[in-house]
């Protein structure tokens, strides 16, 4: 067939279009060696996120803890005459445990429960006065008790606690058969309380200043532990701190003070405040005033403690609280707050003198 100039052209063109395809594709089928390897974008780096866990605002630990730091705290009054009342139960699951002088030298316990659970607690015993500066810097905590001569028992319903006592909610607690009253009654749970509505209540502040990692203590002194004494003999006195390894191991009455699962209390810390004690406008049953700590003011502090870098020992200091909301400071020989180890902290309470170093 005739050709036109133009169609011979074209004819060209795509023969020449079909030879340069075909060498294209030879060299590209001769080998990844010889190909010219195709463009790749830069490689992308995925950076895992971690969440720090939430820590505990009246020890310091990180750790999961549902929705616990979000609810007041709870405290129990626990009873501490010997022998009947020991061993107690719940002592070792609390945050924080004050020990106070409630007659003669007998103490009672005071147990802060806010990060770990316990079922059941106690016995559970009445209250003081003294009870109401102790736990007030709380941010209106539920109180646990089992009454109260009617002096102290309207003193405590009017202060800034929730009354969650036995006579309030009967219901909560029951008596433990194997013990005899009155050091038998028993809290059931801790969660089922703090599972309840408070009005005007939130949780806790930081009541104490912890070491972060790589931190030391400073004015650490030697010191194996701590000896207190809380009047005269007998009673709940007295009571020996020694550093274990892991803890400051209790003893008391010259025994080693175990819970009711036989675990010995050991807390990472223990302060010795020192207070005085005048007497209250309220007699016990021998006739003689009850006495009432004086926790607002300022006095002399020892606290035993880790030491983070260093062994642990024995910090000197001050403690401070201007009013009975305000959370009480600890502060070393040059001014400065004592810094304690993370963990759970038990605060004594004897009177100026009643303690020696180990």
């Amino acid at each position: 067939m005739f050709k036109t100039r133009n169609q011979r052209i074209a004819a060209g063109v795509g023969a020449g279009a079909i030879v340069l395809g075909g060498v294209a594709f030879a060299l590209v089928s001769r080998g990844d060696s010889e190909a010219t390897p195709p463009p790749t974008s830069a490689a992308t780096t995925t950076v895992p996120t971690t969440i720090p866990q939430p820590v505990a605002a009246l020890t310091g630990l990180a750790g999961d803890y549902g929705d616990r730091l979000s609810r007041p705290a709870l405290v129990v009054k626990i009873d501490n005459g010997e022998p009947k009342a020991r061993p107690q139960a719940g002592i070792n699951e609390a945050d924080v445990v004050y020990e106070e002088r409630v007659e003669g030298s007998v103490t009672r316990l005071l147990a802060v429960f806010q990060s770990t659970p316990s079922a059941p607690v106690g016995p559970v015993r009445s209250a003081r006065t003294s009870d109401i500066a102790i736990v007030s810097d709380l941010n209106r905590p539920y109180f646990a008790w089992s009454g109260a001569n009617p002096t102290f028992a309207r003193r405590i319903r009017s202060a800034n606690l929730v009354d969650v006592g036995y006579d309030a909610m009967p219901g909560e607690y029951y008596r433990e058969r194997s013990r005899s009253a009155p050091s038998n009654l028993m809290l059931k749970s801790t969660d089922a309380i703090v599972a309840l509505g408070a009005e005007g209540s939130s949780p806790p502040p930081a009541l104490f200043s912890f070491r972060k990692p790589g931190m030391t203590t400073a004015y650490l002194e030697d010191s194996a532990g701590v000896r207190i004494t809380f009047g005269s003999r007998g009673g709940s006195a007295p009571v020996e701190y020694r550093w274990n390894g892991s803890g400051w191991a209790r003893t008391q009455s010259g025994t080693p003070h175990v819970d009711a699962a036989g675990v010995q209390v050991a807390p990472a810390n223990v302060i010795i405040q020192f207070v005085d004690y005048i007497g209250s406008d309220v007699n016990d049953q021998f006739g003689n005033a009850i006495p009432e700590a004086q926790t607002v003011g300022e006095g002399e502090v020892w606290v035993l403690t880790g030491g983070g870098l260093s062994k642990p020992g024995l910090v000197q200091g001050r403690w401070k609280k201007p009013s009975i909301e305000a959370v009480t400071t600890f502060t070393d020989i040059a001014g400065n707050p004592i810094l304690l180890t993370p963990g759970r902290t038990w605060l004594a309470m004897p009177s100026p003198g009643g303690a020696v170093r180990l």
